[in-house]
């Protein structure tokens, strides 16, 4: 138990020594953690104290030469004074503050401190940083205002280069583009007289007014010629070049007066007029663009008159088919509507079609009434010929669905006329296969015919009669017609295949009694079969008959139907 008792008692006491080191240690780390804040807070102290004012300052002195800029610098002095003595002094007292609270390790209130100590930092700095570029505004004024000019000289003499060298394209413009470059010359001028005297406030605007008139005379020296040539020469000469074709296609009887040419026209010389007054006080602005849009305007103009006159050509190679098929179709729909009365006596039409006939014919007389109207627009003159060919253009294709229309009308006449025709045809080959039956039965005397055979002539007689009455109605309905063609044609082809099979099939059994009959001495069992067999061929039993025959007759000769078969093919 005593052993027990020691080793836990060494292990607490083991624990308790770690602890004590541990929390040594985080406390020693806790304490580097806020004497490393405060070490960082002195050194951007110490930055904001080493921005360089003194040394910009001191390069204030030597320019100062006039009571604007000695205004300045005093107040720029006083200005890092309050810096310097004030500012600065309040940050140390409170990097004083936070190495006591460290060393009490009044953490808390050091936060606060903190806080309170990184904002006075900031507002310092950034009025040390704001009072240095205000001082260096006026340290670097030459040198960076120089650089400026010397750039805006450059390249005031490439535009005072190219407007000599081309001076005779600015015409009456050439003093007014004269002044305006001594004006920027007097510019120049102005900048060295007050960079002289230091006056730095002044020497800005220079700048920019330097800048702003160089640029107004690169857009000058670089449209003006082009808006002058424009203004003066190309406009006038396209416009005379329109107007000159106008009147030419006028006379030839075009009709142009939907293009408004000569109201734009005097409105083109308007605007002109205006751009050159613009222009003699070298205002450009618009000026180029106006030119371009009047002179893309009259350009378009001769494709108009292209237009016009391919127009022309294809409404007179339109009209004259046109006028040739609406004279062909109005023939065809004439005689078609005149004699509907009597095709509705002869078929029975349905309703849809006769509505069809008549639409159709509305159709075409409102179709001639534009007609009339666009060759009446033709002859007078009134109507451009791009209208005319797009009227052309779409009386064509309102005829030809009329056309469609009325070619599904006459395809329903026509099949009623054709299923009229094919039926009287149809009629006489039933006719015919009727006469063969009945030719054939009566030729061939039969002892029995049945009366079952019987029926299917009365059925196929009474169906020819019926298709008769159907073709002697007045009018046809067709498709009863075509029921009761096809009925008659069916009962009469029954007919004809039964009569044939029945002829067949008796000569075959007589043929085979016959044949037989050279073995009845000799065979009882063949004499006793084919006795049999002429029973059922005089009770009209023609297959029985043929089937006991060839079996009785089998007995002697097994070839007996083969034979049968090649004497009755002969």
């Amino acid at each position: 138990m005593q052993g027990q008792f020691l080793i836990i008692g060494s292990a607490v006491v083991i624990i308790l020594i770690i602890v004590i080191v541990v929390l040594h240690f985080v406390k020693k780390a806790e304490n580097k953690y806020y004497k490393d804040k405060v070490k960082d807070l002195e050194v951007q102290r110490n930055m904001v104290a080493s921005t360089p004012v003194l040394v910009e300052l001191s390069k204030v002195e030597p320019i100062i030469k006039n009571d604007k800029m000695e205004e300045k610098y005093n107040k720029w002095q006083e200005k890092f004074v309050e810096i310097r003595e004030k500012r600065l002094t309040i940050i140390d007292d409170l990097l004083i503050d936070l190495d006591v609270y460290v060393e009490k390790r009044d953490y808390k209130s050091f936060g606060h401190i903190v806080a309170k100590t990184e904002i006075e930092i900031y507002k310092v700095r950034e009025a040390a940083e704001h009072l240095l570029e205000e001082i260096k505004d006026i340290t670097l004024s030459e040198e960076k205002y120089r650089s400026i000019v010397i750039k805006l000289k450059s390249k005031y003499r490439l535009l005072n280069k190219e407007f000599q060298e081309h001076i005779d394209l600015y015409d009456f413009m050439k003093e007014s583009v004269e002044m305006q470059l001594e004006n920027i010359e007097r510019r120049f001028l102005d900048f060295e007289n007050v960079m002289e005297s230091n006056e730095y406030n002044e020497v800005v605007h220079i700048c920019k007014a330097l800048d702003a008139m160089i640029d107004h005379m690169e857009i000058v020296i670089n449209e003006l010629p082009d808006i002058l040539l424009m203004a003066n020469n190309v406009i006038p000469n396209r416009m005379k070049q329109v107007f000159s074709t106008y009147k030419e296609m006028i006379n030839e009887g075009y009709v142009l007066e939907y293009l408004n040419i000569e109201y734009n026209i005097d409105e083109s010389k308007k605007n002109i007029e205006r751009i050159l007054d613009n222009v003699k006080v070298l205002n450009l602005e618009g000026s180029m663009f106006d030119l371009k849009t009047m002179l893309e305007y009259y350009d378009s103009l001769f494709v108009d008159f292209e237009k016009e006159r391919l127009c022309r050509k294809v409404y007179e190679e339109s009209i004259v088919d046109f006028s040739k098929r609406i004279e062909k179709t109005n023939t065809l729909v004439n005689k078609v509507y005149e004699q509907l009365d009597d095709i509705k006596s002869m078929y029975d039409l349905n309703d849809e079609d006769i509505e069809i006939i008549h639409d159709v014919n509305k159709t075409l007389v409102v179709i001639n009434d534009d007609y009339k109207k666009m060759v009446s627009k033709d002859q007078s003159k009134s109507s451009p010929y791009s209208m005319l060919n797009e009227e052309v253009d779409n009386l064509s294709n309102r005829l030809t669905v009329m056309e469609d229309d009325f070619d599904r009308a006459l395809k329903s006449l026509g099949n009623m006329y054709d299923d009229e025709v094919r039926a009287r045809e149809q009629l006489k080959e039933i006719q015919e296969f009727l006469k063969i039956s009945k030719d054939s039965i009566r030729n061939y005397k039969l002892p029995v015919i049945s009366d079952a055979y019987f029926v299917q002539l009365n059925e196929a007689s009474e169906a020819i009669n019926e298709v008769s009455k159907e073709l002697s109605k007045q009018p046809i309905v067709i498709k009863t017609l075509n029921t009761r063609v096809d009925t008659a044609r069916d009962l009469v082809l029954k007919l004809y295949n039964t009569t044939t099979d029945m002829i067949k099939t008796a000569k075959l059994a007589e043929m085979a009694i016959v044949y037989g009959n050279r073995y009845r001495g000799r065979f009882d069992e063949v004499d006793k079969g084919l006795i049999d067999a002429e029973t059922s061929f005089y009770k009209g039993n023609y297959k029985e008959s043929l089937d006991i025959s060839i079996k009785s007759t089998s007995i002697v000769d097994e070839n007996i139907y083969r034979k049968l078969m090649s004497i009755y093919d002969k």
